[in-house]
């Protein structure tokens, strides 16, 4: 398939630009996998769609406020956003500037902190930020959550609770797992006093999954690298919920890419690592058998990766009723369940 088959207009006055004032009011759009029936709901109805013998596999990855401001020696302003932390005071990140700083310029932040530009590689820098602070630390004082680029306006106070996960404990992500931000704590209680089993895996969502597919010829694209960890647990979990019959129901695509890119071998594996698999129609799911998510954007490679699960056809069709239904799209927006 060619990238522009998974075009669609969707009205700008769609894309949600803040949360709603509670995380589980939104609504739900539930796709039949088999029939590709839709069916208008409230993601408060979730967890009736869901069995005691499920497993729900959420991603518990931590944003971490990767956007920074700094200016250079001449004075002009430079915008960093971190990709990846390589250890306590260096990191891979992106940066913007009139000119690109050259290798052993130094970045001045605004708590007075230094950065100095060591290289490139590829399309990122890598910085050494000369502070006795610990990057994190550094970020926790000075760094902005790394808003998606649809969201037209700066971060906020209110960012920094809603744009995490209620359950996020690894930090890394540099954009949300966003099907995790419709759970609140009473939502998890419910889940727990219904019985349904959760496990967890970690992928560090990059800034690529916002990255535009810039070849039509999809086996041409070069998928973007995220960190992922899958714990003998979850797979434990996995293999317990397929022998009662139950599902294996993944919160959000980067839970799937963690399980299918664990489950390569065959079957699912615990291990960790780097993953660039990229899922597209034909792909031959090995461990999720549901998935719950947002709405993605045109020609992305989540929309592949859901149309790879529930179907072409049944997908495009469902976004064209979200869009007609008025569903709040991306990010902050509705969600989505295909089982």
């Amino acid at each position: 398939m060619n990238k522009s088959d998974f075009n669609y207009h969707l009205p700008p006055d769609l894309i949600a630009q803040k949360p709603l004032s509670e995380r589980s009011a939104s609504r739900l759009l539930r796709l039949n996998k088999q029939t590709g029936q839709v069916v208008d709901a409230l993601f408060r109805d979730f967890i009736g769609l869901l069995t005691s013998d499920d497993l729900l596999v959420f991603n518990d990855t931590k944003v971490i406020p990767a956007r920074l401001y700094a200016s250079k020696d001449t004075g002009g302003k430079v915008e960093i956003l971190i990709e990846r932390i390589e250890d306590k005071r260096q990191a891979l990140a992106h940066v913007r500037a009139s000119k690109s700083p050259k290798p052993d310029s130094l970045l001045h932040l605004q708590n007075g902190a230094v950065c100095r530009v060591l290289g490139r590689e590829h399309d990122l820098f890598r910085l050494q930020f000369e502070t006795e602070m610990t990057l994190l630390e550094l970020l926790a004082e000075i760094g902005h959550m790394p808003l998606p680029p649809y969201i037209e306006r700066e971060d906020d106070e209110d960012d920094l609770d809603r744009y995490q996960t209620v359950f996020a404990k690894q930090a890394g992500a540099v954009a949300a797992p966003t099907a995790g931000l419709h759970f609140d704590q009473e939502i998890m209680q419910e889940l727990q006093q219904k019985g349904i089993a959760r496990s967890f895996v970690t992928l560090h969502v990059g800034s690529g999954t916002f990255q535009p597919v810039r070849v039509d010829d999809l086996s041409q694209h070069v998928m973007h690298k995220e960190f992922f960890q899958v714990s003998n647990a979850c797979v434990e979990a996995v293999h317990a919920a397929k022998e009662r019959g139950g599902r294996v129901v993944a919160i959000g695509t980067t839970a799937v890419r963690a399980l299918e890119s664990a489950s390569l071998a065959g079957e699912l594996q615990a291990g960790c690592g780097d993953t660039q698999l990229f899922i597209t129609p034909g792909y031959r799911f090995r461990t999720v058998d549901g998935m719950l998510t947002n709405f993605h954007l045109p020609e992305s490679t989540l929309l592949m990766l859901i149309s790879a699960f529930a179907g072409y056809d049944a997908v495009m069709n469902a976004y064209r009723h979200a869009i007609a239904q008025r569903y709040r799209f991306f990010s902050y927006g509705d969600a989505m369940a295909i089982l």
